[in-house]
């Protein structure tokens, strides 16, 4: 997939806006096993060796260390740009707006989750938004190193914190004017469920030394009452207390139905609603377990580049 990622910088269109490309490749691997020079025809790439230990909020940091531009991307090593991904976004920075991401689009022959994965983070385009996701950033040098930089305490749910950071500055964009393909977006259920217990181990450690908006509070709060709740319910229910079990089970249900209703309003008619129910019945316990681990033990650093 970084070869795919390098294949679509190489043919970004950036002759209107005259910008010379230069790609700094942040990996833990200790060699890359492709010709990184047959991929250079139109850009210069530089590959950095990071310590296995770091996370990828320093490996972010590494890369923009070695960068010479006034203008930086950040880009995960599996996504697909849109060849007018440049000089679509590179207009909409301005004074007042400090960052801007394309919105991404779904494969050719995606499956009904990575629809679903797609539908959500579109939920709101063409507007300012409190965060955006990492996969692709477009900002100034000034306006990164104003920020400080990615929080390289977090393993993951650095994004967020760092976008939000970049938020102080000025405004957040999501725009339609081009799109992405995430390659590694996930596939299938099971596969999902193990990335959201990885990605949930940072939500508690990801609260520090910010300000949490209104529109996150949702994501830390739902998952534990739909989990707890489906649990206990069952322990009363097993245990005799009719009324406890009753409540428990309303409190998880009605936050299931909230998202599940709240999807399938922004959803394509090619989702259905028991797809929909499928993914927040394992999402929300997979977040739950993922921040309990996130307590009781270090969470191990991603080896992607």
């Amino acid at each position: 997939m970084l070869i795919d990622t390098l294949s679509s910088i190489s043919l970004l269109d950036n002759t209107a806006i005259d910008i010379d490309i230069e790609v700094i490749i942040v990996t833990k691997n200790q060699a890359l096993h492709f010709d990184v020079a047959a991929l250079s025809n139109n850009m210069t790439i530089h590959i950095v060796y990071a310590p296995q230990q770091v996370t990828i909020s320093a490996q972010r940091n590494l890369g923009f260390a070695k960068a010479s531009g006034n203008l930086i991307a950040f880009l995960d090593a599996d996504i697909s740009l849109a060849s007018n991904w440049l000089t679509a976004l590179r207009p909409l920075l301005t004074a007042q707006t400090k960052l801007v991401s394309a919105v991404q689009v779904a494969s050719e022959h995606a499956s009904p989750l990575e629809i679903l994965r797609t539908e959500l983070s579109n939920a709101n385009v063409d507007c300012h938004v409190e965060f955006l996701p990492g996969r692709n950033l477009l900002m100034t040098r000034d306006t990164f190193i104003t920020s400080g930089g990615f929080p390289e305490h977090l393993v993951t749910c650095e994004d967020y914190v760092f976008t939000q950071k970049v938020g102080e500055q000025g405004k957040l964009f999501y725009s339609t004017a081009s799109d992405y393909v995430h390659l590694g977006e996930d596939k299938e259920f099971i596969e999902m469920a193990k990335k959201e217990v990885w990605r949930g181990q940072s939500n508690l450690a990801s609260l520090k030394g910010r300000d949490i908006g209104l529109a996150e509070y949702p994501s830390f709060i739902a998952p534990p009452v739909f989990s707890f709740g489906l649990l206990f319910g069952l322990l009363f229910f097993v245990l005799g207390h009719s009324v406890l079990a009753l409540l428990c089970m309303v409190a998880s249900i009605g936050v299931l139905s909230l998202y599940v209703l709240r999807l399938v309003k922004l959803a394509s008619p090619a989702l259905s609603t028991v797809t929909i129910i499928k993914f927040y019945g394992l999402y929300f316990p997979a977040r739950t377990w993922g921040t309990i681990l996130g307590l009781i033990k270090p969470i191990r650093t991603s080896s992607h580049s």
